[in-house]
């Protein structure tokens, strides 16, 4: 990585400042900004979205998709974390942390509430933001593409009656304009323009293509940064409010995300996949389609819950925490490729 990736820290902890300031100076403007919605997803966010993924995109060569099936054994390991462990294991945390060991800190009324926002969180594995990771610790893009693909897939049908099993209730009303509408902004339309960008640079030469790769190389990280100006603005005051519900909230999802990156990644080695390929494994089961989470926390239990606050938090969380497991993956991959007794 070169020194401004290099710094990605630095520069993301200036941004969380500078949005939280600029949310209390300007809270109309980002009220503003927040009303900006189609189904309850944010457009400038989705647009910043866009920034983010489609140079990464470009460089997927879909004539090459079949050699995935190389890696069917990531895949498996994805899908395992992603739907058999990650909303069962949060579910436990919930129960242990909310429910027990921090129940006398929190308010009463709003325990069950917390609970459902962070098991919500969990259902909804990562679509869009699992680009910015895979590409941060070089991982394969085709396989990056394909588990999201597939974990999209899986969501339509999963993530109610998942959510309906671990809040005990017998249906649930799932935003599925919501859920689609996301899916439609930051996989298909993204995929699908990116895809003819790629065919008019590659017949205009190899040599403009990469040089439309170099100069658009800055793009995805400079969006990811003005995002979080964005979603801090827009969270601010919740921030400054509640310090420690949010402090305790962070620690079940802390766990989980390191919990659920850890068991990839060792799942991946141990089946015997590249380091290209588990990175992007570990990283998609660690990190939440935080946008559905919100959104269905809100349509459930309102603007005001708990469970919207507990997903808020894992919005909050989301960058700095996925920047760590992104080095640490990075740094293990002599470990990672060492050969096994």
């Amino acid at each position: 990585m070169g020194l401004f990736e290099r710094l990605l820290s630095v520069w993301v902890l200036l941004c969380i400042v500078a949005g939280i300031a600029a949310g209390q100076l300007a809270p109309s403007w980002f009220q503003a900004i927040g009303h900006l919605e189609l189904a309850r997803v944010n457009l400038p966010v989705g647009l910043l979205i866009w920034v983010m993924i489609i140079p990464m995109l470009v460089k997927v060569d879909f004539a090459a998709l079949h050699e995935v099936r190389q890696h069917v054994r990531g895949i498996a390991v994805t899908l395992f974390v992603n739907w058999l462990v990650k909303p069962f294991s949060m579910a436990f945390l919930g129960w242990l942390f909310v429910r027990n060991l921090f129940a006398p800190m929190l308010p009463a009324e709003q325990l069950d509430s917390y609970i459902a926002g962070l098991i919500l969180l969990a259902a909804a594995p990562c679509t869009a933001m699992v680009f910015v990771w895979s590409r941060l610790s070089n991982g394969d893009p085709l396989f990056t593409l394909s588990q999201v693909a597939v974990n999209d897939s899986i969501m339509v049908f999963a993530f109610a009656p998942i959510v309906a099993f671990l809040l005990g209730i017998s249906s649930i009303t799932v935003p599925w304009d919501t859920l689609l509408t996301s899916v439609l902004l930051y996989i298909v339309i993204p995929v699908m323009l990116a895809q003819l960008w790629r065919k008019r640079l590659l017949g205009q030469g190899q040599a403009v293509f990469a040089a439309a790769m170099a100069k658009t190389g800055p793009w995805s990280i400079t969006a990811l940064l003005a995002t979080l100006v964005l979603l801090f603005g827009f969270q601010g005051e919740a921030i400054l409010r509640q310090p420690l519900v949010i402090a305790l909230l962070a620690l079940p999802i802390l766990i989980q995300v390191f919990f659920n990156a850890a068991l990839a990644y060792w799942l991946n080695r141990a089946v015997g996949e590249k380091h290209n390929i588990a990175c992007p494994s570990a990283l998609i089961g660690a990190s939440n389609f935080f946008e559905l989470a919100v959104a269905a926390a809100i349509s459930l239990f309102g603007f005001e819950s708990g469970a919207a606050l507990a997903t808020v938090v894992g919005v909050l969380i989301e960058v700095p925490v996925m920047l760590l497991v992104v080095k640490v993956v990075n740094a293990t991959k002599g470990w990672y490729e060492a050969p096994r007794r």
